[in-house]
């Protein structure tokens, strides 16, 4: 419980203290946003604003969850740096797409089919290790199913005994998974990046879920020795639950404190390096809690996001330049019809909110209902 604590508090210190010393090494650098040309008008006064904030957000966590293990005297977990490894790669991948924008002056970096190769490198990569290195009861940190809350009978290992071409099906069913979740997040989290603190607030929510259901996970763990006889046929198989909520608090500990900096008018900007970042955490916690269907809830307000670019581009097409929204992604939408700023991303919140209570709420109605 200690570590707990100490991680949020430490990563957010760092973040909320530092990010000033960061924001002038970033203008000296000359590492300013630059904004679409077709985007709102309001927008273009942000123009040369501090961004990849996410380095202050990557090293805030970094410093928090290694920090506390120290003092408290902790070991990490294989759980837990797969949760670093998958945001601090995500985070790469967005910081080359971010100094890409900042040395050619232009709003776009990287081209779409390089950020998706390059998300899905490190997708791949992570996949494969989440898979080794077992424990001493032999469980993995990710899993080879499908999952809702708990692992669902949709197995991709069932696949691998029918010989070799069954082990390349199932595995390569199982990669594809993972990198459909991964990209799905990461670029769900990067989209809704586009309004002062919305990206940053959104995250601190979800991964805020993480927190609660890791802890919970842990008290209710099938290795738990403690576990009461009535709800050891309602256990949870995740292996470093309470780790995983160490991480998720260390990361919700830098957004936190990095937000008081970000929220409008934001003085710097989370940039592709640290919501590509957050959505790789949230991806990632997910997926070694076995909660990974779940993400639709737990995300939702990403998954709107994303769902409103997709359904726009499509409307588009088919209907030969016609448009369900104004501009999207959705919160542009509203913007464009008057909403203040701080009025989009304050009820964007309240809704990101309710669907993580949604989430949450469905966790633990599942365990009570086993």
């Amino acid at each position: 419980m200690k570590a707990l604590l100490t991680s949020g508090v430490l990563s957010m210190a760092f973040s909320l203290f530092l990010t000033p010393v960061f924001i002038r090494l970033f203008r000296k650098l000359q590492w300013g946003q630059f904004i679409r040309d077709d985007g709102p008008q309001s927008h273009h006064a942000k123009r040369g604003t501090a961004t990849m904030g996410g380095i202050i957000v990557i090293l805030g966590t970094l410093f928090g969850y290694f920090v506390a293990l120290l003092l408290t005297g902790d070991e990490t977990s294989v759980s837990a740096l797969l949760v670093l490894f998958l945001m601090v790669g995500l985070g790469i991948v967005g910081f080359i797409d971010d100094f890409l924008k900042t040395r050619n002056e232009r709003s776009l970096g990287l081209t779409g089919w390089a950020k998706v190769g390059g998300q899905v490198i490190v997708a791949t990569v992570w996949a494969l290790i989440a898979i080794q290195f077992p424990n001493g009861n032999g469980a993995t940190a990710a899993s080879m199913s499908v999952s809702l809350i708990r692992d669902l009978p949709i197995d991709f290992m069932s696949i691998t005994k029918f010989g070799a071409i069954g082990v390349i099906v199932g595995y390569g069913l199982y990669l594809i998974w993972i990198n459909f979740i991964v990209a799905a997040t990461s670029n769900g989290v990067n989209v809704t990046d586009g309004l002062d603190g919305l990206a940053s607030g959104a995250s601190i929510l979800a991964i805020g879920a993480y927190i609660i259901i890791g802890f919970w996970q842990s008290i209710q763990s099938c290795t738990n020795a403690g576990l009461l006889p009535e709800n050891v046929p309602k256990c949870y198989d995740v292996r470093d639950p309470f780790d995983l909520a160490i991480v998720a608090t260390a990361i919700v500990g830098a957004v936190v404190g990095f937000l008081w900096w970000n929220t409008s008018p934001a003085q710097i900007f989370l940039g592709d390096t640290g919501s590509l970042a957050l959505g790789g955490a949230v991806a990632a916690l997910a997926i070694l809690s076995r909660t990974e269907l779940l993400l639709v809830l737990i995300g939702g307000l990403f998954v709107i996001e994303a769902g409103s670019v997709i359904v726009q581009r499509a409307y588009f097409k088919l209907t030969h330049g016609k448009r369900i929204f104004l501009m999207s992604p959705i919160h542009h939408h509203f913007e464009l019809k008057g909403w203040a700023e701080v009025t989009v991303v304050v009820r964007f919140w309240i809704i990101g909110g309710l669907l993580v209570a949604a989430g949450v709420g469905s966790f633990y109605l599942e365990w009570l209902a086993t």
